[in-house]
């Protein structure tokens, strides 16, 4: 066991160090890509500051509230832009041009190698943006330091349902080769995620929580940061994220049965 997750750490280590190595070839990129962060944020910004510029509130959300949403939601965001989109974009790219032969026959798991084989550091500045935006908002309503490593472990599981939804959303390629448009559709319903749950009716809300589970990547987060989430949404939190683990790695296994190789 410590042999096999050795061995997938120094690949994973091999893996980004080169993949970084490329992209810092580009270094201009980067500042574009803090720019465009900046302009992200700003509007995102002035959108809920259209909301509470009257004295309007999101039922028991007050301003400083709102934004530890805002800051969960642009740190999903860093991380998408960091770890998801490069990697599993691809998944779709491989199937057209017939390389996922080339990863099936690697001597590691396709899975990981589809998930992990590059990163970006261009969502980095959403990353630090969200954590700022984060230690802004706490710092305003004098968080306690400790409940910003209790929100860790729901930011993880968020994190982990994003990656797998987005994952079997990618696996369906092997069927509908060209999926780039339901992406988007994904990426749009995220959106959701800047404001917290209660600004949209109740359909809406039953519809982010159980259907589409955007409600568990950024507003139970943030009711765990500001110490009022019910110790049951952290129980579902946990068993949603493992079970769509589950399901992601069971729906890939699936969707290799139906792979027609490039060769045969």
């Amino acid at each position: 066991m410590r042999t096999t997750l050795g061995k997938y750490l120094q690949i994973l280590r091999l893996f980004w160090a080169t993949a970084i190595a490329a992209e810092l070839e580009y270094r201009m990129n980067f500042l574009l890509a803090t720019l465009s962060s900046v302009g992200s944020l700003m509007g995102s910004l002035f959108g809920l500051f259209l909301f509470y510029q009257t004295g309007y509130t999101f039922e028991g959300w007050n301003w400083e509230e709102a934004l530890i949403v805002l800051g969960v939601f642009t740190l999903l965001t860093g991380f998408s832009a960091t770890f998801l989109s490069p990697n599993l974009n691809q998944i779709v790219r491989h199937v057209q041009e017939g390389t996922l032969d080339f990863v099936l026959l690697k001597p590691i798991s396709s899975q990981f190698w589809l998930s992990m084989r590059t990163v970006s550091p261009w969502g980095v500045p959403d990353i630090a943006f969200g954590l700022i935006l984060i230690g802004y908002a706490g710092s305003r309503l004098r968080l306690n330091p400790i409940v910003y490593l209790q929100a860790t472990l729901p930011i993880a599981l968020g994190f982990l349902i994003l990656y797998s939804l987005w994952f079997m959303l990618g696996a369906t390629s092997i069927w509908f080769v060209k999926i780039y448009n339901v992406t988007e559709v994904l990426r749009g319903l995220l959106e959701a995620g800047r404001f917290p749950m209660v600004a949209y009716p109740t359909a809406y809300r039953f519809f982010f929580t159980f259907i589409v589970p955007v409600a568990f990547l950024t507003t139970i987060p943030a009711e765990v940061l500001l110490s009022r989430s019910e110790v049951g949404w952290m129980i579902a939190a946990i068993g949603l994220a493992t079970a769509l683990l589950i399901a992601a790695r069971a729906f890939w296994r699936f969707a290799l049965r139906f792979y027609t190789s490039a060769s045969s």
